[in-house]
């Protein structure tokens, strides 16, 4: 029976990395207690394909699976959703980052993670193409089996976990802190509304579950759009603040009552409180093209993982409407040029306010000028919406990738569905909750998994699921996607050791380096 041109259109992949190709193996019937009584399947002779997607049945009709529906996510949702992917916290370090670079270094620096991104995407792109698998998971069983498929399930999973935590404790430590500058609290009440625990919970059972439990990837493409319009307000006023904050800038006064309340506050924040701004703070209101410090090797890797996005570019090209690599690699261009545009003018603008003095989070600065500044304050407000917002599209890669592990040939089910979002949240509450110093593991951890993401199973996947009649060993995409891979390990070692090195301080980073936080306790 011929495909349909509805099959023809999702399967449209093929070899050659040519969109218009099609690439249609021969079927063979399946079990029916896996894909039903129609199922069809690629035909797999050395068991490389464990649980292939995408398939058409012998009806005219898709067998369905989990992962299996027609894409109906618009191009401009899809690039919402995987900009918000993108976007995260960090985008507050990379002013600081510029302070230890130089904004030369730092404009190369993103420039080449950005490009490096982009090919990265491009590889996975063309290796699912290639197999007609749009699943990370499944792409490392076509490439090594279960071991690569258990590989990149637990990077995945591991990753998304440790970025939800993070994003959940800035919720626990900064929303209190926003309540008690808005209503003007007593620093040391009990209200029950200034307990961080109790609002992460509030927060993940009132936004961040119902978004999670969204069927299809795409429905959050609204939401991602309004985290996105946040981060937009963020960079407004920090480009406004530029024009506001004189340099060098004066502490923010504070009197005997609130000192007393305040003895966290750091001895370099106390010297600056307590002698005022000294003509030697002139030196530093200039900005520097390059700068080399011992500071400038721990700032590398916020900007090597600062477009990490790769668990979610495969579930969103799954439910891209008509669907194609090159469209796919189009959203992915789109969402990291965009990106790229307001790091960079939030790390320039953010470094030309505060020059040398800038902090590893952008808005503490800002807050030792004022803590109770009113923009600053809704500027806090917009991140900490943005993060909680980024948090359901964080979570289902990790989903997918539990189902994928666990449940490979089972057909989608609202019950697994619910409890793993349920069991996932719940446990990442639990941590942010008892246990906050996990945090530093999974920094540790992220600074493995990440590279692994990024540029070493894009990469190898690549090379082994290409056949060699195509491209030989000897060519030059292979050799490229092999310096590819030898750059993810080289990030990997240097990551970990820098990770490892400021882990302390990067723990600490939202909780004790904030003069508004010492203020407010």
């Amino acid at each position: 029976m011929e495909p349909s041109q509805s099959e023809m259109n999702i399967l449209s992949n093929g070899k050659n990395d040519h969109d218009d190709d099609t690439c249609l193996p021969s079927k063979t019937p399946l079990n029916e207690e896996q894909n039903g009584p129609e199922g069809f399947r690629f035909e797999d002779p050395d068991g490389g394909l464990e649980s292939e997607e995408f398939l058409p049945s012998g009806n005219g009709k898709k067998a369905i699976r989990f992962t299996d529906f027609e894409g109906k996510t618009s191009f401009g949702m899809s690039i919402f959703n995987l900009g918000n992917a993108i976007m995260g916290s960090g985008i507050l370090g990379l002013a600081y980052a510029m302070a230890n670079t130089g904004i030369l270094l730092f404009l190369f620096l993103l420039t080449a993670v950005a490009a490096l991104s982009a090919y990265s995407i491009h590889l996975l792109l063309k290796a699912a193409g290639i197999v007609g698998i749009r699943a990370y998971e499944q792409l490392g069983y076509r490439a090594f089996g279960t071991p690569g498929k258990m590989a990149a399930g637990i990077a995945i999973t591991l990753q998304n976990i440790g970025a939800m935590s993070s994003y959940l404790y800035i919720v626990k430590s900064e929303l209190p802190l926003v309540i008690q500058a808005f209503l003007k609290e007593d620093p040391n009440s009990d209200l029950w509304y200034l307990n961080g625990n109790y609002l992460v919970i509030i927060v993940s059972a009132c936004v961040i579950l119902p978004l999670s439990l969204m069927k299809q990837l795409g429905y959050l493409g609204y939401t991602s759009g309004f985290s996105l319009s946040c981060m937009v307000f963020f960079l407004t006023a920090v480009i406004f603040k530029k024009f506001q904050t004189p340099c060098p800038f004066e502490e923010y006064s504070v009197n005997s009552t609130a000192a007393h309340h305040s003895p966290n506050v750091s001895n370099h924040i106390q010297e600056y409180i307590a002698g005022g701004v000294t003509e030697e703070d002139d030196s530093h209101c200039g900005p520097r093209m390059i700068t080399l410090n011992s500071q400038t090797a721990y700032t590398i890797p916020i900007l090597a993982f600062a477009f990490v996005c790769h668990p979610e570019v495969l579930p969103i090209y799954t439910e891209l409407r008509n669907p194609s690599k090159k469209k796919m690699q189009k959203v992915s261009n789109i969402s990291i040029l965009v990106m790229y545009t307001m790091y960079f003018l939030a790390a320039l603008f953010g470094y030309l306010t505060f020059y040398d003095k800038v902090e590893p989070e952008l808005l503490h600065t800002y807050s030792r000028i004022d803590p109770y500044d009113t923009l600053i304050l809704c500027v806090r407000v917009a991140v900490l919406t943005a993060v909680t917002l980024t948090v359901p599209i964080v979570l289902f890669p990790v989903r997918r990738a539990i189902l994928q592990m666990l449940f490979p040939t089972k057909p989608f089910s609202w019950l697994r569905h619910v409890l793993i979002a349920l069991v996932l949240l719940f446990f990442i509450n639990m941590l942010v909750i008892f246990a906050p110093n996990i945090l530093g593991i999974f920094g540790v951890i992220g600074a493995t998994s990440a590279p692994c993401l990024i540029f070493i199973f894009p990469a190898v996947f690549y090379i082994r699921i290409v056949p060699k009649e195509d491209e030989p060993m000897s060519s030059v995409p292979k050799i490229v996607a092999v310096c590819f891979a030898a750059l993810g390990v080289s990030f990997m070692e240097k990551a970990s050791f820098c990770d490892a090195g400021s882990l302390k301080k990067q723990s600490h980073s939202w909780r004790n380096t904030s003069p508004a936080v010492s203020l407010l306790k």
